[in-house]
Formats: C-alpha cells, structure tokens, sequence
C-alpha cells in the first residue's frame, strides 16, 4: 500500500491568506486545471469557464477569499510571488473588463456573476471544500475536472487520494507517533535529526536548510508589517487591527525600523509574565492579521492558524536566546513532523475537523518544537505535543461572516499561549508517566471530529457565526 509521504515544506509553505484551505488551496487548483489543459494542448480552444464551489467553498468562499484565489489562479499568477498589493486592482479589472487571460497567456470572456457559482446547499462526498473547473471548447466539447482543498493548502483531484507523488526512500518511515518514537529511541537522534535524515531523499541538506530559513523569513516580516499596520481588516466587520496599537503601547514613543533592532529593544525590556505574555499575544495578532488582510504568510499547518508556531518561535527567539539560524531551523523542522503526523492520522482542515483541525495542530506542533529546542528528549517532545492538543479537542470553527477574523485571530493567541503551557509541563514532567499517548489524542480528535455537526465545520451555520447579530455572511 502506497503510503503519504509528507516533507517539511508540505507543512509549511508560503502563501497569501486569508485561508489555507479556502484561499490557497482553490488557487491550486486553478493553477492544476489551467496545466491540465495545457497538457491536453486545449488551452487555446477554450472559449468560457465556469466555476462550481460546493460545501464549505461555497458557504464562506467570499468571506475567505475563495472566488479571488481561483480568478487569480486561472489567470497565472503563484500565491508565492504574486503582490499582495495588486490583488484588489486585478480582480476589479477582471470583474469590470468581463475578461480574464487564461493561465496568461489566453484571453477568454468572463462574467463574475455567471460564471462563478456558489451551490450554497450542495456537497460533494469524498470532502467538504470542492470546487469542480468546466472548460467549454471552440468544438463545443466541454473539459470538467473537480478537485479538492483538504487542508494546509493540499490539493487532491477527484479520483485520486493524494499519494500519486512519486515515492522516495525515506530512511525513517514515519506514520504514527509510535513510529517517530521507534525512530528517535533506536538511532538517539532527535526528532528535527530524523526530520532532517529524512529530507536528504528529496534534496541536499544545505537545500532544506535554505528553504527553510526562506519561509522563516516570510514569517518575521510577517510579524514585523504585522505590529507595525493598524486600521481595519477587510470584509465588512470593520475589526480593527491591535497589533499595532499592543506594539505601540509597549514600545513607547521608540521607533524602530528592521525587525533586528525592533526584537533587540523588545529583548531588552525584560522577561516579566505580563510583559512575555503581551507580546507573544501581539506576534499572533499581528501574523494573523496580515492573513485576513491578504497578506503573504506561512502556512503553518493552515493560514487560520498561521500566528501559533510564529509567535512561539518569536517568543523562542526574543525571550529564550533562540536567535540562531541551526535553532530555527531545528524548531520548524520538528514542528513539521508533529503536523504530518496529524494530517496523516486525522486531518487539518477545519471544513472536517473543526477548529481543532488548525489551531489545535498548530499548538501540538509550536509544543513540541519549543520542547526540542529548550532541551526536552523525545518522550517531552511528544508529551508536549499531546497535551497541546488535549486541551484543544472539540474546537468548533464557527466564523463570524464567514471571515477568517472573529475568533479566528484571537484563537491564535490562545493557541500559542497553550503551547508554551504545554512545553513547560512536558519539560518539568516525567513522560514515563504519562496516560495518554500522541498517537491516543491524533485518533481522538479524529473520532471527534467525524461526530462534530457539520454546522460547526466551517461552514458559519452554527457557533458565533449565528449568535453574534453583525455575522451576515457575504455569499
């Protein structure tokens, strides 16, 4: 039986928000389907496109950038290099112009209104977020390929499970927890070394290293435009940013203007409860603000729980003298394994799983790294990896219209804050002890999520979505 094999930059890559899932996912796929018909050499015969969104697509699709995503998909731009700023201008051209270039290379009429259809009470069965691509040709034969967006940004097309990459030999065959243990107890290595072994079946170290520091990157200057932005996030709520306010309020009136003096100054101020507890707050707010507002982002797992593992690898870094390139790249590393093991075991999609799918994994993995990196073994790693998500089970994701802003941002703090607690009990606890297993919590929130009502699935039909009277959803 083929096996998922899952590589750091699986977990994490780099995108623009507001959701993994909604946003990042459905680009894919128009990225996949506008290949699809080069490969078919149909490209040039294509006359119109429609778009079907079902499920979850369909029911926030607009409140999480879904119809933006596949525009921008179709028309040949990557989430990776794409400008965040030109994003509002390219999709009004589109709308206004009734045209879009397909893959960007061939001109097709296209109305937003027609040919973009959100089946607001239709689902397809194999996963809540589908979207289904009809071509119609010159020959007036028409190309239909439906694919989708099961979480993080991972893409599958109907008809396939998602294990179709061509396999490697990984020195360490990993699906479970149990066997990531096996692993690390048999060799002494630690679990970002068995990580790190494992991705030299892909590419050179030196290559994992880079790649790796390159999405670090992305998230400092996340958390940096993040703290240092305010105004309202978009979508109608009219939320405005904190981030920036927090910042301003525990700099003072000093003006920093690169993310090496701002954490020096930051540093510099002390290590009291409060005060930590404020600005790992403040890293979260100011990742996933960024994401709501389009913003490019790491997903880590997902784009909704983008903010954790950032703002506890901040905290790592400024509060704990975790300024190192080799400690960094042991942080994410080690996060990277604990997320694929949850992907593989359960999900991390919210449209499946709830809440607990993103920002419950996002703390188990934030755990785990912080745990490593401060010099836990590998049973701490994995305690803390548990109790991280223990105290996250049966989180519902009930966006307030249909955005990924109420709660969704301040569930990131929470989450990050978890994973320090959680750390620092695996790190003063004897795992011997321990009664519940990684590998027991992974099938838990799994058997919770299959029993979760789907209303609470992201779909903003139950929860906050339908108690608080401004949640009007925009679809």
């Amino acid at each position: 039986m083929q096996r998922e094999q899952i590589s750091v930059f699986d977990i994490f890559k780099i995108g623009i928000g507001p959701s993994s899932s909604h946003t990042l996912g459905p680009w894919r796929a128009a990225q996949q389907f506008t290949a699809s018909l080069k490969q078919q050499n149909l490209l040039g015969e294509v006359e119109q496109i429609k778009i079907l969104l079902y499920g979850s697509l369909a029911k926030t699709g607009k409140g999480h950038g879904t119809d933006v995503a596949i525009l921008l998909g179709l028309a040949g731009a990557d989430p990776v290099t794409f400008d965040v700023n030109s994003i509002e201008c390219t999709i009004e051209s589109i709308k206004k112009e009734q045209s879009l270039i397909l893959a960007g290379e061939k001109p097709i009429e296209f109305n937003y209104d027609e040919d973009l259809i959100f089946l607001l009470f239709e689902s397809l069965p194999f996963h809540p977020n589908a979207v289904t691509f009809q071509a119609f040709l010159k020959t007036e034969k028409a190309i239909s390929e439906t694919y989708y967006s099961i979480g993080g940004g991972f893409v599958v097309k109907e008809g396939e499970d998602g294990k179709e990459r061509e396999q490697v030999d990984l020195p360490f065959p990993i699906e479970k927890a149990g066997d990531l243990l096996h692993w690390c107890l048999t060799t002494g290595l630690k679990v970002s070394e068995v990580v790190m072994e494992n991705e030299l079946a892909w590419r050179t170290e030196a290559a994992t290293k880079t790649g790796i520091l390159q999405h670090f990157n992305v998230m400092k200057d996340c958390i940096y435009r993040g703290c240092h932005t305010s105004g309202f996030l978009p979508g109608g709520l009219n939320v405005a940013r904190r981030a920036a306010a927090l910042n301003k309020k525990l700099m003072g009136n000093s003006v920093y203007t690169n993310y090496e003096s701002w954490i020096m100054a930051i540093r510099a101020g002390g290590n009291g409860f409060n005060y930590t507890l404020d600005w790992v707050s403040c890293f979260a707010l100011a990742v996933n603000e960024e994401n709501a507002s389009f913003g490019r982002v790491v997903t880590a797992p997902t784009n909704g729980a983008a903010g954790v593992i950032p703002a506890v690898l901040q905290y790592f870094i400024t509060f704990c003298d975790g300024f190192d390139e080799e400690k960094i790249t042991q942080f994410i590393a080690c996060a990277s394994e604990v997320g694929s093991i949850f992907k593989k075991g359960a999900t991390i999609s919210a449209a499946m799983g709830g809440c607990q799918a993103e920002i419950g994994v996002s703390s188990a993995m934030a755990a785990a790294a912080l745990t490593e990196c401060l010099g836990g073994s590998q049973r701490q790693v994995l305690m803390a990896a548990e109790i991280a998500m223990e105290h996250h089970l049966g989180l519902t994701c009930d966006p307030i219209g249909g955005l990924v802003q109420i709660p969704c941002i301040e569930r990131n703090t929470m989450g990050a804050i978890k994973a320090i607690t959680a750390s620092q009990l695996a790190l003063q606890s004897n795992p011997d002890k321990a009664k519940v297993s990684l590998d027991a919590v992974v099938n838990t929130m799994w058997e919770t999520a299959l029993d979760m009502n789907s209303k609470y699935k992201e779909t903003s039909d139950g929860g906050l979505a339908t108690n608080i009277p401004i949640s009007l959803p925009e679809c």
